[in-house]
């Protein structure tokens, strides 16, 4: 495939120095988008690197957006396995089955998206037996019962279908500041083909299935649709008997907490494009808030554990950060189509910043990621791993003071890694493993083990002294446009 040939320009920088505020180390405004050779394959860590990031590691942070594919966000990244293109024009085009056109990945300087339908099914209609030619197709069936031209769900945008658009710096300047002088991950896939509430539960458990009895983990089989025991006549409240991480940091002492915005939660019940939102609370089980459904998390009596988004702040704040960190949000501020991508990015932005302007900015690792692909265009053919997973393919960012500089990871990753990762630094390599785990469930494979899968701890340096800040305004001005 064709790379795009191009630089990001200083002046994206430029742009954000006039209002940010970096600590002792001077920001450098002409950082390489890939200052040292990536990997294409999944490296093997060594003793010394693990145990250097034993020592300087403490607290894991796992950011969680909604719903924007790769090639939405860092298509045009320069050095990024991104939209193909010569002379500046995207060199593929998908049939579009409303019109007969064909239609080119475009730019969308829209802030409001409305993407398509993301089910298992509609990612097997997108994926195309590795075609990567569907997307259209699945914007208009999920568009077949559209009646009214005015409503927004019926609205391709002036441009073209905006499952087809592209973001860059003029849109999200503070996400392409990041991949700049932090590490961005441009094979990171969602961990499953289907929806958010199965890529939450592989975000936490390594693993999506429907039990048959309550409670008993060796009654669960995979499930990637509408996973769980529904225990509720509205299907509502869930029964995951299954193990979840959960349950490994409290046999170990490792503190952790899964902040949640209280708020809406926008996406439908099994990945439809549109549905009427639901509240979202500490208390209720939802699909971006699934571990008070878990058997484990009741049985060590840790629903205390989830927490309002505000006990983060305080945290990152005052020193108090647990070991290992979940944060969701709700859905104006989610990015999950229909919400705003400047609301979302600056409170992500806000999150950020807090950590890096606390006391243990430099003891932290941050990975921020999108759940799903949203409906939205991206070239690449998720890679086969196991009858679950991969899924499309997402952004995926880290963000530490021990991150490589401008380091573009081309590594095979998934959520998984995040798993894998939190289990060697604090678990000594335990994984969620039905035969050494201590509580035997029926998953069909061990997913931290695939062998498809990389490791995180190759977009670390621990030999060089902690980064500087890069603390950005939450409201930043628009970056310039990419170069292809």
């Amino acid at each position: 495939m064709n790379l795009k040939k191009a630089t990001l320009p200083a002046l994206l920088i430029a742009g954000l120095m006039c209002s940010c505020i970096l600590s002792s180390a001077p920001f450098s405004a002409t950082a390489t988008p890939e200052a040292s050779p990536s990997p294409t394959t999944a490296p093997t860590a060594t003793m010394d690197a693990l145990s250097m990031a034993r020592s300087k590691i403490k607290h894991i942070i796992v950011i969680m957006q909604e719903n924007r594919s790769f090639d939405h966000y860092f298509g045009t990244y320069p050095g990024a396995d991104g939209i193909a293109m010569q002379n500046g024009v995207p060199t593929v085009c998908l049939a579009d089955p409303a019109n007969g056109t064909c239609v080119k990945p475009f730019h969308d300087p829209d802030d409001i998206n409305y993407g398509a339908a993301h089910t298992a099914q509609a990612a097997v209609e997108a994926i195309d037996n590795g075609k990567m030619d569907g997307f259209l197709r699945v914007l208009k069936d999920s568009r077949t019962n559209c009646t009214d031209p005015n409503d927004p769900e019926c609205v391709n945008g002036a441009a073209g279908p905006d499952v087809m658009g592209w973001h860059d710096a003029r849109e999200i300047p503070n996400y392409w500041a990041y991949a700049q002088n932090f590490v961005l991950q441009d094979h990171m896939f969602e961990p499953n083909a289907s929806w958010s509430l199965p890529a939450h539960l592989f975000m936490v458990s390594g693993w999506s299935a429907s039990c048959s009895i309550s409670n008993d983990p060796m009654s669960c089989i995979s499930n990637l649709s509408n996973p769980g025991q529904k225990i509720s006549p509205a299907g509502k409240m869930r029964n995951f008997a299954w193990t979840d991480l959960t349950y490994l940091l409290y046999k170990n002492n490792i503190s952790w907490a899964y902040y949640l915005t209280e708020g809406m939660e926008p996406d439908c019940g099994s990945g439809e494009m549109t549905c009427i939102p639901q509240s979202q609370t500490l208390t209720t089980p939802g699909i971006w808030n699934p571990l008070p459904s878990f058997t484990t998390v009741h049985q060590d009596n840790q629903l205390g554990n989830i927490r309002p988004a505000t006990d983060f702040h305080k945290a990152a704040k005052d020193g108090s950060l647990p070991d290992v960190a979940w944060v969701v949000p709700e859905g104006a501020i989610s990015e999950h189509p229909p919400a705003s991508v400047h609301a979302g990015q600056a409170y992500v932005t806000g999150l950020i910043n807090t950590v890096m302007q606390g006391p243990e900015w430099d003891s932290t690792a941050i990975f921020l990621a999108w759940d799903d692909w949203g409906g939205f265009y991206d070239h690449v053919v998720p890679p086969t791993v196991d009858k679950n997973g991969y899924g499309l393919r997402v952004p995926g960012l880290l963000i530490s003071a021990y991150a490589r500089q401008g380091y573009i990871d081309h590594q095979t990753l998934s959520f998984d890694a995040y798993l894998k990762f939190v289990e060697d630094i604090f678990l000594n390599g335990q994984r969620l493993d039905p035969a050494t785990d201590g509580r035997p469930d029926s998953r069909p494979s061990v997913r931290e083990n695939m062998p498809q899968l990389g490791d995180l701890l190759s977009e670390f340096d621990f030999t060089q002294a902690p980064r500087a800040t890069l603390v950005l305004p939450v409201n930043p001005k628009a970056g310039p446009a990419s170069i292809p």
